[in-house]
């Protein structure tokens, strides 16, 4: 079972994302999705910067958002074919929520922008298990959208970024387990 909602432990120990393409509604509704984003907040946070924001893209702004998508792969590649096309479309339009996590690292702070950038990871972290708390499933995604600088500056200011795209829903499928890295292969003891 993912996802198990029995402890929070059991929370963590079977956590898993889910695929965007396959989160269909419900998705957390105004209070819900509230109630996430203040839980991501609570975030570690070096110097108390809070050098992320959120941006949430609305359902009846996800044609606008295929339409910016699609301007944007065209601008870069001119030659793209229609599949290519119909990416950016279904990137657009998959899941019932969305929303665009920025790197908003704060400028002239004494915290290196390393310790900024990992905080909206831990953000993105916390918002993620705040979802699989409510019973959705999110999923983080990045790609091509996320590097592209006309998709950016449509979301962020000078000097930020897009660190993803957090879809979240609820799973229209049942979700499979993907390869874990094995515990000895990543964590060893210290011994100077």
């Amino acid at each position: 079972m993912f996802n198990d909602l029995s402890s929070p432990l059991a929370l963590l120990q079977t956590r898993r994302s889910g695929k965007p393409r396959d989160l269909i509604a419900p998705g957390p509704d105004d209070a819900q999705l509230r109630q996430i984003l203040e839980i991501a907040l609570r975030t570690p946070d070096h110097g108390k910067l809070a050098p992320w924001r959120f941006v949430i893209v609305r359902q009846d702004q996800r044609t606008a958002l295929a339409e910016l998508l699609e301007t944007a792969y065209r601008a870069e590649k001119p030659d793209a074919g229609r599949l290519e096309i119909e990416a950016m479309h279904q990137f657009a339009q998959q899941a019932p929520t969305l929303v665009v996590a920025l790197s908003a690292p704060v400028a002239g702070s004494k915290i290196p922008v390393w310790e900024q950038q990992l905080s909206v990871g831990a953000a993105i972290m916390n918002l993620i298990h705040a979802t699989h708390a409510l019973g959705f499933a999110g999923g983080w995604l990045t790609g091509w959208p996320t590097y592209n600088a006309d998709v950016r500056a449509a979301f962020g200011g000078d000097g930020e970024t897009i660190a993803g795209f957090v879809f979240i829903g609820t799973p229209g499928k049942a979700q499979e387990e993907r390869p874990r890295p094995e515990y000895n292969d990543i964590v060893s003891t210290w011994d100077r």
